[in-house]
């Protein structure tokens, strides 16, 4: 199985980390690299949520996803949330994620989740293959983006 929990690869953080703050500094004003890995930490945490997986090819970092409690502060009634979906630009389109997407729907639903959420700027297209549906087109952060949810019950 290609897909792990981050726990078991901590060494895995800060690479992530970086790949994350170069992808989505824009929607986190403010926060630095370091603040990031901080914040991260809590991957490494016993919990279900937060918890990042990732995809590893011959030991090599391939992608990651996330379960979170929330993602948006402009919609902190709605949780938990799929964020931090991520494949490295040398790994991409060769389906790791749609791997990576739907390991942490089983994962969600193992744990008696009932629904996920997200938002994407540029990628509602892809979530919706993968069975979620668009709750809203907004803006976030001066970025448009779509609001998504799947149900997994």
């Amino acid at each position: 199985m290609p897909v792990h929990d981050l726990r078991d690869y901590p060494h895995h953080l800060d690479t992530l980390a970086s790949w994350h703050q170069k992808e989505w500094a824009h929607l986190n004003p403010g926060q630095t690299l370091e603040q990031r890995i901080f914040k991260m930490q809590d991957y490494l945490k016993p919990d279900f949520i937060p918890s990042t997986f990732i995809y590893l090819r011959d030991g090599k970092l391939c992608g990651s996803a996330a379960i979170i409690e929330s993602d948006m502060d402009t919609h902190t009634e709605l949780r938990p949330w799929l964020a931090s979906v991520y494949v490295s630009p040398n790994e991409r389109r060769q389906g790791i994620g749609r791997i990576l997407v739907e390991s942490v729907m089983e994962r969600a639903r193992h744990n008696d989740i009932s629904t996920l959420y997200l938002y994407t700027p540029d990628q509602a297209n892809f979530y919706r293959k993968l069975g979620w549906r668009a709750i809203a087109d907004e803006s976030y952060h001066d970025t448009p983006v779509t609001t998504m949810s799947v149900r997994l019950v």
